[in-house]
């Protein structure tokens, strides 16, 4: 199965809590397991999505047990770990998509560039350039849900 974390700030706008719940319904319309950090916002808004449309979704939780954890979840994974648990999450991918920013998030894509997952799409939110400007290899921006999700499942083979 092709694994897609959705990471995104638990406050964020509507917008880009709509634009998550899109992501999250286009990735399941596809065959894709959605992987989110299984709390508000934009995960919520994925999770919810993907349910919607009879998708298989993970929550990767930080705290000790599933309290707040979205009821749109398929399955919650506690850690216990905190933010740690980001590492987990997009270790888990195959593709990583971004919808909004926060720390959190950026800690998200760090750890996803690191660990050689690829594509690391950004729907809104955080751009990063190296030190000349320039756009970093492996991250892509999209304009919009449906061309996230095109761009994440490139890399299914």
């Amino acid at each position: 199965m092709f694994q897609v974390a959705v990471c995104g700030p638990a406050r964020c706008s509507a917008v880009e809590e709509a634009a998550a719940r899109e992501v999250g319904v286009l990735l399941a319309r596809s065959g894709a397991v959605v992987l989110c950090g299984g709390y508000g916002g934009v995960m919520a808004g994925a999770a919810q999505g993907a349910a919607g449309a009879g998708g298989l979704v993970i929550g990767i939780l930080s705290g000790d047990d599933r309290s707040g954890a979205s009821p749109f979840l398929t399955a919650a994974v506690v850690t216990g770990m905190g933010q740690a648990r980001n590492s987990v999450l997009v270790g888990s991918a195959d593709a990583v998509i971004v919808v909004g920013g926060s720390w959190g998030t950026l800690s998200e894509v760090a750890m996803a560039m690191r660990r050689g997952v690829r594509p690391v799409v950004v729907l809104g939110g955080w751009r990063i350039a190296d030190a000349r400007g320039e756009a970093v290899p492996g991250l892509v921006v999209a304009d919009s849900p449906a061309a996230a999700v095109r761009l994440a499942l490139a890399g299914r083979g």
